[in-house]
């Protein structure tokens, strides 16, 4: 998934979702092209389920 596609998804900015990849607190991305990455779409719907898990706990 693009780093749109996942902004989108998460309702977060392209800029913090990066930010946090960085910090290890969302998956990072995939190369894919010199200058072009992606988010693996499973490890970020995981992400989010993880979100709903803790709010629910």
């Amino acid at each position: 998934m693009s780093p749109k596609e996942a902004s989108e998804a998460t309702t977060m900015s392209r800029v913090l979702l990066a930010m946090m990849a960085k910090e290890g607190k969302f998956p990072c991305p995939v190369k894919i092209g010199v200058k072009r990455i992606a988010y693996v779409r499973a490890e970020v719907e995981a992400w989010i389920d993880s979100r709903i898990g803790e709010r629910a706990a």
